[in-house]
């Protein structure tokens, strides 16, 4: 990996995800870094069939059509990554092997997760559990604060430890 560009991505760093996959396998590319070129072409493939938007044909047929590069979000393109790393993790775990250079690859471009204590903290300053008849009736709320950058399971552990 070089260091003048490294791979992976950040909201912080002030540029589309989508961007930042092109300019990351424009560099592989010149690079010959095959794994990472190899990784972002897997992500970039998966566009025209994953990242698709709900249309109404003239004949009133209800179809889908691929997003134009200005339509895609980050938020579709981390739910593909998302999808990709769990497919990975599958695979892996059928060949017992815990990571593999691809999985790292595909993490460096989804947000950093938020952590128990960070989600628990948020949690006790801003949710209050005597409005729900149950604590997990507060997932809600919480995954709307977070997003992509909370893992549901976490969520469902915090909650049962403060309800």
């Amino acid at each position: 990996m070089s260091t003048e560009t490294p791979s992976g991505w950040n909201a912080a760093m002030g540029m589309s995800l989508l961007a930042k996959l092109k300019s990351d396998l424009k560099s592989a590319m010149l690079r010959k870094d095959e794994a990472l070129k190899g990784a972002l072409r897997i992500i970039l493939s998966e566009f025209p069939t994953k990242i698709t938007m709900a249309i109404t044909l003239e004949s009133g047929k209800k179809s889908t059509r691929a997003k134009r590069d200005e339509e895609i979000t980050d938020d579709d393109i981390i739910s593909l990554i998302m999808g990709l790393c769990k497919s990975e993790r599958q695979t892996l775990e059928y060949k017992k092997e815990t990571s593999s250079e691809y999985l790292e690859i595909l993490e460096a471009y989804l947000p950093k997760m938020a952590g128990e204590e960070e989600i628990t903290i948020w949690a006790r300053e801003n949710i209050d559990l005597t409005q729900f008849k149950s604590p997990m009736q507060a997932m809600g709320p919480i995954m709307k604060h977070f997003g992509k950058s909370a893992d549901g399971n976490v969520v469902k552990k915090v909650l049962g430890s403060l309800g």
